[in-house]
Formats: C-alpha cells, sequence, structure tokens
C-alpha cells in the first residue's frame, strides 16, 4: 500500500451471525487457459492481445489439473526465438534448454546438449525473464470469496467487465457467487464507475454478483445478490434499488460471503490467483502482507478479532491464519507460483500498554519465535515490511518513538526491514526520516549485511540515495502512479524520478502496489515508465521517462535483488531458476500504445509450462 501512517479503524466483535448452510465445491483442475480463452473471444482478443482462436490447444483449453511434475523428468527446448536473457551483456538469443527446473544452457550450447527434450518452436517470439513483483498485497487476491474474476483489472471499459464476468459464469454452480473484487477499480473504466444492476443482470440473470471497489468499497450486485443480502440477519445489509452498497453495506456484504467460505473454497481462490498471475507474466511475488484487523482493545489481544468482522474491508484478514490455504496446496504440490512473505506489523502506541518498553508486543513476539529467510524455492519468509510500526515523524513524539523503537529491535534481532515513504516534490522530509534511522540503526548495530529496503522512494534525492546505497540498501519504487495521478498545476512531475533513481546506481525494482489500490498487472507499470501516460493519456511525469529496457530491469534483476534472490532468478542464465515468459508481441519494438497490452502466451514458472494459450501450437520431440 501507499505510504499511509496507518490502515484499518477499530474493530468490534460481532455477538452471533445468522446460521450459514455452506455450498460444498467440488475439486475441480484449475483452468490456466479456458477462462482467458472464453474472455479472448468475447472481448476480440482483448486479453490475449492477439487472434481468439489462438487461446485454445486442439479445440481444448489447456487446463492445469494435476500436481506438478516430477522436476527430475522435466526437459524442455525452446528454439527460434528472440530470447532477451537480462544478463550483465543484454544478451539476445534464440535458444533455451531446461532440464528440471533449472536452465541448463542457452544459445547455441542448449541446441547442441543432446537428450530427448520436448522441442518448443517459438516462431520468431520475444522471451524474457518470469517478472517479479515486489511488493504487492497479494495474499489478499488469493482469499478473495466466491469465483473470482481477477481479469476485470484489465478491461478499459464498462462492457469489458461485463464480458469477463460473462467468461466465469459457464465454471460456476448454481447458487454460488461470482465476484469481482479491489485493484484500483473503477478507474480504469472508460466510464470511471461499476457496471449497473440492469447491466449485470444484462449478462448475467442465473448467478448472484457482487462487485468490490478498491479496497473499500463501495459495492454493486445484480438481481439476485440484490436478493440474497437482502434475506441475511447480524447484520442486515441495505442494497439501493440500482444495486449500489455503500457506507457499511459493503463491508457487511463482504463480511457475509467471507463467512461463507470453506477451505477448499479458500484454495480454488489461491489457484485462481496463481492463474491470473502466470497470465499477466508474474512468476514471483513479494507479499507484502495486510495491515491486520485491529485485535487490541484496551491493552488485551483478543484473538476473536481476528476473525471477519462486518466492519473489516477487502484488506482486512487474520494475519496468522491468510496463507493456511496456500500452504496447503504448497503440501499438495499444487502451488505453481513462487511466494515470499513479508510481515507487517501495524501496532503503535498504545497507552494502556504503559512506557516505551512495553510497546510492540506482536512485532517483539514475531522476531522471537520466526525464522526469516526460511522455506524453499517456492514459498519462503523473507523479513518485516512493509513496516514494522506505523511510521510517525519526529513532530509526533511518541509515535516516533515507537516506530523508531521498531527499527531498533529488527536490527538487534538481525532481520531484514522495510519501510515505505514516497515523498513528494520538492518534499522528501519523511524519506530523510527513514534515512536517518537507517544510519543510526548501523551505527548501534550494523545493517548493512541485511539489505534494508525503502519502498516507493519517488522523491529521493540523489544524496538520499546515495546513502541508502552506502548502507547496503535497496529500493522498490512506484509502477502504480498512472492510476491516480494528475497533471500538476505547477507543471512538475508525479513520480517516481526515474531517471534519478536509475543513475544512483542503487539496486532497483519497481512494483505495482497490487492488488487493492492498484491492479497486479505488470505491464501497466512498465508502460508507466517509458512513457509518463496516466490512464488517460495525459503526461504525469515529465521529463522522467526510462527505457524499455531498463524499465524490464526493474522488474527482473532489480526485483530479484530486492528478494536477495538474484544468484536464482530474474535473468535467463545457466543454472538459475527456469522462470520466462513468452510473449505475444515484442515488448521492445511495439507503439508505446500495444506495450501496455503486452500479455504473455506461454508462462513456464519451475520449468513447468502453467500458462499455454496454444499460439505456439503442438509441441514435439
Amino acid at each position: 500500500m501507499a505510504d499511509t501512517p496507518e490502515h484499518g479503524d477499530e474493530h468490534r466483535q460481532h455477538e452471533t451471525h445468522d446460521t450459514v448452510a455452506r455450498s460444498g465445491v467440488s475439486r475441480r483442475g484449475l483452468i490456466i487457459g479456458g477462462g482467458a480463452a472464453v474472455a479472448a473471444t468475447a472481448l476480440g482478443g482483448v486479453l490475449s492481445g492477439g487472434p481468439a482462436s489462438a487461446a485454445t490447444l486442439g479445440g481444448r483449453p489447456v487446463a492445469y489439473t494435476k500436481a506438478r511434475t516430477n522436476e527430475a523428468n522435466r526437459d524442455l527446448l525452446l528454439i527460434n526465438g528472440k530470447i532477451h536473457t537480462m544478463d550483465d551483456r543484454a544478451s539476445v538469443v534464440d535458444a533455451v534448454r531446461i532440464q528440471g527446473n533449472r536452465i541448463v544452457a542457452v544459445g547455441h550450447d542448449a541446441q547442441q546438449a543432446g537428450g530427448q527434450a520436448e522441442r518448443i518452436d517459438l516462431q520468431g517470439r520475444t522471451v524474457v525473464p518470469g517478472l517479479i513483483e515486489s511488493h504487492t498485497h497479494f495474499i489478499s487476491l488469493a482469499n478473495r470469496p466466491g469465483h473470482h474474476v481477477a481479469q476485470w483489472e484489465l478491461a478499459s471499459n464498462v462492457t469489458e467487465v461485463l464480458a469477463f464476468l460473462a467468461a466465469r459464469r459457464p465454471s460456476v454452480p448454481e447458487g454460488e457467487f461470482i465476484t469481482a473484487m479491489g485493484a484500483g477499480t473503477p478507474n480504469m473504466f472508460a466510464e470511471r464507475r461499476l457496471p449497473t444492476l440492469a447491466e449485470i443482470d444484462a449478462v448475467i440473470n442465473d448467478r448472484p454478483v457482487f462487485l468490490y471497489q478498491g479496497g473499500g468499497g463501495p459495492a454493486r450486485v445484480n438481481t439476485l445478490g440484490k436478493q440474497f443480502f437482502e434475506s441475511v440477519s447480524n447484520p442486515t445489509v441495505t442494497v439501493a434499488e440500482d444495486g449500489s452498497l455503500t457506507g457499511a453495506n459493503a463491508n457487511a456484504a463482504l463480511y457475509h460471503l467471507r463467512i461463507r467460505q470453506t477451505f477448499e473454497d479458500k484454495k480454488r481462490s489461491a489457484l485462481d490467483a496463481m492463474a491470473f498471475s502466470a497470465q499477466v507474466g508474474i512468476t514471483t511475488v513479494l507479499d507484502q502482507v495486510l495491515p491486520p484487523p485491529n485485535a487490541w482493545v484496551g491493552g488485551i489481544f483478543n484473538p476473536a478479532l481476528l476473525e471477519p468482522q462486518p466492519n473489516h474491508a477487502l484488506f482486512n484478514l487474520n494475519h496468522y491464519r491468510m496463507y493456511d490455504a496456500w500452504l496447503a496446496l504448497h503440501g499438495e504440490g499444487r502451488a505453481f507460483l513462487r511466494l515470499q512473505i513479508n510481515f507487517l506489523h501495524n501496532q503503535g502506541n498504545i497507552p494502556e500498554l504503559g512506557g516505551l518498553e512495553n510497546q510492540l508486543p506482536e512485532l517483539k513476539e514475531r522476531l522471537r519465535n520466526q525464522f526469516p529467510n526460511f522455506g524453499d524455492d517456492m514459498v519462503r519468509t523473507y523479513g518485516i515490511g512493509e513496516w514494522g510500526a506505523p511510521f510517525a515523524a519526529p513532530s509526533n513524539p511518541t509515535g516516533h518513538a515507537v516506530w523508531l523503537e521498531a527499527q531498533r529491535l529488527i536490527a538487534r534481532a538481525g532481520w531484514r526491514n522495510e519501510n515505505a515513504q514516497a515523498g513528494s516534490p520538492g518534499n522528501a522530509a519523511n524519506i530523510e526520516v527513514v534515512v536517518a534511522a537507517y544510519e543510526q540503526m548501523e551505527a548501534e548495530f550494523g545493517i548493512k549485511h541485511l539489505r534494508w529496503g525503502l519502498q516507493h522512494a519517488d522523491h529521493a534525492t540523489p544524496e538520499q540515495l546515495a546513502r541508502l546505497r552506502a548502507l547496503g540498501c535497496g529500493v522498490s519504487t512506484s509502477g502504480f502512479r498512472w492510476l491516480n495521478g494528475q497533471p500538476r498545476a505547477d507543471g512538475l512531475p508525479v513520480g517516481p524520478l526515474f531517471p534519478q533513481l536509475v543513475d544512483s546506481g542503487i539496486p532497483l525494482g519497481m512494483h505495482e502496489d497490487g492488488v487493492h489500490i492498484a491492479p497486479h498487472n505488470p505491464w501497466f507499470a512498465l508502460h508507466y515508465a517509458t512513457t509518463g501516460l496516466n490512464v488517460a493519456g495525459q503526461q504525469i511525469n515529465p521529463g522522467q521517462q526510462i527505457s524499455r529496457q531498463q524499465a524490464l530491469h526493474m522488474y527482473t534483476r532489480g526485483n530479484a535483488w530486492y528478494l536477495g534472490r538474484e544468484d536464482e532468478l530474474g535473468s535467463i542464465e545457466k543454472g538459475k531458476l527456469a522462470d520466462l515468459i513468452v510473449l505475444d508481441k515484442d515488448y521492445f519494438t511495439v507503439s508505446e500504445a500495444a506495450m501496455r497490452t503486452v500479455r504473455p502466451i506461454m508462462t513456464i514458472i519451475n520449468g513447468e509450462i502453467v500458462h499455454d494459450t496454444g499460439a505456439l501450437g503442438r509441441r514435439g520431440r
């Protein structure tokens, strides 16, 4: 999330809720290409970026229906491509060989390796490393109730939103909800509004539909959705005649969907989130978790308040249990996206706890009981972030003392740490507070080897960036200003100041900060970094453009460093993990408008094809 002091509010515990009949969901294979294919047909190729007929293989959608194959038996040879390796020489080769989950050869060596590899003719397509997202609240996307349609963030108008919803309808059992939530919507839609009840009914009138705007509502339903929410109690939900749910009603409706989620529902949602990531080319995410619900009342911890409450927004989840479904899928061998987990702590000063020595109880327990950098290639923990305590400037002495103490606790424990500050044109005061605190922690404990990070850093000065670099820190900068940014009256850039960040030499990544205030799709961020254009096509970041190669470097090599994984991710080189994407158009040469709509036709993660539109046709040996 953006650098706001605190997220969330006081939450009360509900006393009772209506008796619920939970609908079971059969354990089906997850359609990887199928939903994309139907939507592409409905939209004339909006999702695929090419002919809709290319989204199936042999007339059948490509499906992910089983546990991952034995890594040792996989042998793939991709030939006849324009493979941008993103290595130190910016090499472009025509072939890459994958055995198991590793890249074993590139270029001429790949075709001389012998063996019985499955050959994929790339037909001149552009290939790049899998994209890495270094700041997302992805676990929220993986816990969405109902049959969620993440693709709605790719729509540019209400008609396309309706087509994406309709594409999901055939796979949804009778009586179960079709949902679409978050992603900064509806600001990317030309109408800047959600579809109306009548518009949704016109395409889906036999399944309830629930649309939830941004991270906190409002919401909109169709007729069946309206009938459902008007039937519930504890709390009741008021729905307007046009299907709108405003004020507290949006979150109350979300609550009624959440308490009806089964564990299998959550596993399906996690698989859907992985599939959508593969569809847009993201192969690894650094999850910045979510601001947890406030479960401390009067200085006493009440774990019941972490469970769904009628006033919880989309970004509120039980931060101790929200990974359970994903971890279950990982244990079953069904998780196919790389997940790296930070731990966000949002406790400021709690007066009932007394002095500073008694503050930050949750952070203290985390540092005592959790392992950082623990896991495997597919799921692992990392550090503290997006922050360890709500930021407070020295002008707030009590709040600042707690924030600074959090930095001290993290440094003393030897953990990686992040803070989020963007600054504004001509004002980098809050960034200075963070930089100075990092220097203080280096003097007291030594943090240079821990790779502390600064998120956003849109208006960091060259001097601040030099000091951060000297501390061994990195930056993950904002790629999402295109969504809400407007041209400034003074003509100054909204930010980030991309050329200045690149020229500083600091390890540099970029992010979209999805999935509440912004979309998950990384191509929007890449477009913004190279054009400075907002969603309406207005120039909001004048003079701050970088090249497409530089922007892609941030989403591959730069983000790999930021995640501490530059030795195994971020480029297509011998010995690295086999994550790469085959694109539907040449990112490096197409027009600015077309570059914004780049999509993978094939995504390979850990050596396995997890997304395939069928555009490359049949494969052989």
